[in-house]
């Protein structure tokens, strides 16, 4: 019997916020379609998740909230792991960085990086980000913040590990530059190699001794290893690498897809391999950088009523539809936008529309016309001969876009078959043949109908974990090859199964009526979370310190108009907007806010800018003053507004 082919595919393991919404799930349901893809392909398929649970952040978190850190991480934890059974994912392993078998690990590779000469003894001294958990040198700041969110920095000094980066670089540029495949899409291979890689490699501080919740050096227990070392291999400790029990390294590695967002590909493109390069272990297949899955104008917004909840939007409109949306919207390694409107359309044109009608008609008409037993094709047309080459084709074209993750590509092919089965209705026009009484013909129709519903049925079960299995159901159809890959042929199916209409797959939904229940949960979510603030803090007020009038009217605050606005070059995070102040000329000011704006939502809006700040240069532009915004405990941004419409230059009071 031949062995199976083996597939690895992991998702980047996940840091316990404490809030997940649907932009965490992204990865996840996308590795898991790919999973699943891969399974029904007859692939032996390991997948794999997780959470990376150690650091500064996370201690400090638990501290200010008074449990112990490990408690606290637990509980977060658990409710990801529901958040995953409530989407059907289908992960092989799901491996924290806390479990003991990986901590073992960690602790024999840092060893072993040790007494090579990979990993050495210094001192360092760099300008520490504690919200990004990185280190810069002073040439990497930008105006002497974070050149990634630009926030203040601290210098520290401490003792420390490093491992030498420099030492693979030339190798790391040629695994880029002759594997073209190593590092998808193509823009973050440019990115790689011109923005980190040709300036020149810094060996890498792989210790802290400033807290202790980590995984201890071996030989230097004061020092903890640093996430580098301690998250990046999880994806070989999970297999057993360095444990007693390393078959299923030796089985599923090298890893065939390591999914990431593009914000971490440095990390998995640059010092993920240079650390697999010291350790001699093969370099992954590739490692995929997808976009952002932004959440229409703003991360959460009131007035658009966005609700970024999985389970709510799971439980009230099913599982399905959250996972049709996010694979199908977004072009995959692109940034994508969520909308509660974009999402409901999406259900009521592609889900409801489409696919339910679809089989609902053609399960009413087997009832109304053969007594709910489907047909045996009798008289063919030549309309026939179109319509089972587009199916026949669906697979390969499906399978095709799998291979290059051209995820929403994939499920166009299955949608194109869909619209072509009820185009088919339009042009038979079962209901003028049974008027007729030609049922020979109306018999052929009716087959075709049911089994192409069949065949898509099946394709779609990587895809769409509920809907496919309701569709069998009512085509009476029992697992086994008529539901598998093996039976995608058309004609596979026998006729004389006994259908049964039973509810809608999907139903049609009021938007404008959900858009208001979404806008009144956002509001009851709001006021909990505000009540749930104001509760925690009562009995332990923060003091800030008190200023004069003399002082607050120093800062000078006026209402400004936006008209233009562009992302800043090589920077993330950062819009340029050219803001009208009354003043007879625009300035130009730099705002941290293009992770939950896009120029396109600044231009034309009235904002509050302080306009006596000394002008600073931020990504070589001088920026001459500062948009205000409101932050959560999060960090979410949302800028700040009149509430009525006044003119540009208008001073605040």
């Amino acid at each position: 019997m031949e062995e199976k082919k083996k597939f690895y595919i992991t998702t980047p393991i996940y840091y316990p916020s404490g809030h997940w919404h649907i932009g965490t799930c992204y990865t996840t349901i996308i590795c898991d379609a790919i999973a699943r893809f891969k399974r029904m392909q007859g692939f032996d398929v390991f997948y794999l998740t997780g959470t990376d649970e150690h650091g500064q952040k996370i201690l400090k978190v638990s501290q200010e909230a008074g449990v112990p850190v490990k408690d606290y991480i637990d509980g977060i934890v658990n409710e990801l792991k529901d958040l995953w059974k409530l989407l059907d994912i289908s992960y092989d392993k799901f491996i924290r960085t806390t479990d003991d078998y990986h901590e073992k690990a960690v602790a024999k590779i840092f060893q072993k990086l040790y007494d090579q000469g990979d990993i050495y003894k210094s001192s360092y001294e760099g300008w520490y980000c504690t919200p990004c958990e990185s280190f810069w040198t002073k040439t990497q700041l930008v105006d002497g913040k974070c050149p990634d969110c630009g926030r203040d920095v601290q210098l520290m000094k401490e003792e420390s590990y490093f491992f030498k980066m420099g030492k693979y670089q030339d190798r790391i540029i040629k695994l880029i530059e002759e594997n073209p495949d190593f590092l998808q899409p193509p823009t973050r291979q440019n990115e790689m190699i011109n923005n980190f890689l040709k300036p020149g490699l810094q060996d890498l501080c792989v210790s802290r001794t400033s807290f202790d919740w980590g995984v201890k050096v071996p030989f230097d227990p004061k020092h903890v290893v640093y996430v580098w070392i301690d998250a990046l291999t999880n994806y070989i400790t999970a297999l057993g690498y360095g444990s007693d029990d390393d078959s299923l390294f030796k089985k599923y590695w090298p890893a065939d897809i390591h999914m990431v967002g593009k914000e971490i590909v440095r990390f998995h493109s640059i010092i993920w391999p240079a650390l697999l390069m010291a350790l001699d272990i093969p370099m992954p297949k590739k490692v995929y950088g997808h976009g952002w899955l932004l959440f229409g104008n703003d991360k959460m917004s009131k007035s658009k009523g966005n609700i970024v909840d999985p389970f709510i939007l799971c439980n009230n409109y099913g599982v399905d539809s959250l996972r049709y949306f996010m694979l199908r919207e977004v072009s995959f390694g692109q940034d994508g936008s969520y909308t509660n409107e974009a999402f409901l359309k999406r259900i009521n044109g592609d889900l409801c529309n489409d696919l339910s009608n679809l089989v609902s008609r053609t399960v009413a008409m087997v009832e109304q016309y053969f007594g709910g037993e489907i047909p045996a094709p009798n008289v063919k047309d030549a309309i026939d001969d179109d319509l089972i080459a587009t199916i026949d084709s669906m697979y390969g074209e499906v399978s095709d876009n799998m291979e290059k993750l051209y995820i929403p590509e994939a499920l166009e092919s299955i949608w194109k078959v869909i619209r072509r089965l009820n185009k088919y209705i339009d042009e038979t026009a079962p209901w003028a043949l049974n008027k007729e009484g030609n049922k020979d013909r109306l018999s052929t129709v009716m087959y075709n109908l049911c089994e192409g519903i069949r065949i898509v049925a099946t394709i779609l079960q990587p895809f769409l974990t509920k809907s496919p299995a309701k569709i069998f159901e009512k085509l009476g159809v029992e697992d086994g090859v008529l539901t598998s890959f093996d039976g995608l042929k058309f004609g596979t199916m026998n006729p004389g199964n006994k259908v049964s209409k039973g509810e809608n797959i999907f139903t049609r939904l009021d938007i404008n009526k959900e858009l208001a229940a979404m806008d009144k949960i956002l509001e009851e979510q709001v006021a909990a979370a505000k009540a749930k603030q104001e509760a925690a803090t009562s009995d332990n007020v923060v003091k800030v310190p008190e200023i004069g009038i003399e002082e607050f009217e120093k800062v000078q605050l006026k209402v400004g108009k936006v008209v233009e606005c562009q992302k800043v070059e090589k920077a993330d995070k950062l819009l340029c907007s050219k803001i009208d102040l009354g003043e007879g000329r625009l300035r130009t000011i730099v705002s941290g806010i293009a992770k939950y704006y896009t120029p396109e939502d600044m231009v034309g809006r009235s904002v509050i800018v302080v306009t006596n700040l000394k002008p600073v240069k931020l990504r070589g532009i001088l920026s001459e003053g500062m948009v205000l915004c409101a932050s959560d405990e999060n960090g979410k941004l949302a800028l700040i507004t009149p509430s009525a419409d006044m003119p540009a230059g208008a001073e605040v009071r």
